[in-house]
């Protein structure tokens, strides 16, 4: 998995860099720390809109520290709440997904929200009132909000008390990675529909799995198949040395599949510039969004420990696609033995994290550069 986001090409030559110490892989205070201050900070890929179809329809995501429920409501929008009953603080819902018929009722004292919040019912609620004698407001003692925003078909949450600009933080990192804001709606993201869906549980740092999809030195070691379609990798460096550039197919590839044939029908809206072109796109600080003519493929992470990842991975593709029930296996196998491929690598890193050998840490190339960006960021971030 691949990407740079340097509008320069990469260096071949020049020093090593310095990476971050171990720690920053293994700690749990330095976890915690990343739970509070990015994932409890940012804009979070939460879940796939289409997969809450009807009102009641639910989705329990861990979020940082935070328990999570994002609901379809009555109105047909989606709402998101922290999973925590108001009156003594019970999980609301403990099941990963589901349908509730009309409302949110906790298990322990049955306190029931409606799916817009609001308090609805508990035992004996009309005789119950506020510290101040007045009788209790049912949007003050409702589930307390989550900010959330609907792009390219997901909902994405913030727990922030003052969210970032979503405009900037997320649709900006897309738009300016690909050079043209309109690049990236030409693959109508929002209405294609999932064909294929693997969660994989890494037992690696997320910033390592970050790190292993920004570049392309280990390409031509792990991803035989991936070189075969694009040979731009095959030379250790990453494709996308500018802004605006993808990795072109071979020239006698004929789609992004295990072997290189032909794929499914083309997404209608893309261009001639983005035919038999591969992009890749890095969307902090849990999303990558990778761009082919006839489908994208999303992975959100979950960091869960320091050493542990759930990265649930959707192949998307034109609804026609889908419902015609169009074999898939050649175009999900290519990337799917990627995410193996680069998920051992990540695990096979993780060990050494906590050793000696590593408490200085390691080196970069100067092909990783970016990575060095990265690292700054992460360190600006918690500092």
């Amino acid at each position: 998995m691949t990407t740079l986001e340097d509008p320069v090409t990469p260096p071949t030559g020049g020093s090593l860099m310095p990476t971050l110490s171990g720690d920053y892989y293994c700690s749990a205070d330095v976890f915690a720390t990343e739970q509070e201050r990015i994932f409890e900070q940012m804009w979070f890929c939460a879940v796939r809109s289409a997969d809450l179809p009807e009102p009641g329809a639910f989705r329990r995501v861990q979020v940082g520290r935070e328990s999570v429920l994002v609901v379809r409501g009555r109105d047909g929008a989606l709402n998101a709440f922290l999973n925590v009953c108001r009156h003594r603080g019970a999980m609301i819902c403990t099941e990963e997904s589901g349908t509730v018929k009309r409302h949110l009722k906790c298990p322990y004292h049955a306190w029931t929200y409606a799916l817009d919040g609001k308090l609805f019912a508990a035992p004996n609620l009309g005789s119950l009132t506020d510290a101040n004698g007045q009788r209790i407001d049912r949007v003050e003692y409702g589930l307390i909000k989550v900010a959330l925003r609907e792009w390219l078909g997901y909902a994405w949450v913030c727990l922030a008390d003052d969210p970032p600009s979503f405009e900037t933080d997320v649709v900006g990192s897309v738009t300016m990675r690909l050079g043209d804001p309109e690049a990236v709606e030409r693959y109508g993201v929002s209405d294609l529909a999932v064909g294929r869906r693997i969660v994989y549980d890494v037992a690696a740092n997320w910033k390592l799995i970050i790190e292993n999809f920004m570049e392309c030195y280990h390409c031509a070691t792990i991803h035989p198949e991936l070189t075969e379609v694009l040979p731009e990798f095959a030379d250790g460096l990453a494709a996308q040395y500018f802004v605006g550039h993808g990795a072109q197919f071979g020239e006698q590839v004929q789609g992004f599949t295990i072997d290189g044939g032909a794929g499914v029908p083309s997404i209608p809206g893309i261009t001639p510039e983005q035919d038999r072109r591969y992009y890749a796109i890095t969307v902090r600080p849990n999303v990558f969004v990778n761009l082919v003519p006839d489908h994208v493929i999303i992975h959100r992470m979950y960091p869960m420990a320091a050493d542990r990842t759930v990265v649930e991975c959707d192949w998307l593709y034109v609804p026609e696609v889908v419902e015609q029930d169009m074999d898939l296996k050649r175009s999900v196998e290519l990337f799917h033995r990627v995410n193996m491929q680069d998920f051992d690598a990540c695990e096979r890193t993780q060990p050494a994290m906590s050793s000696r050998g590593y408490r200085a840490g390691g080196v970069l190339v100067p092909s990783e550069h970016h990575i060095g960006e990265f690292h700054d960021w992460i360190v600006s971030r918690l500092t």
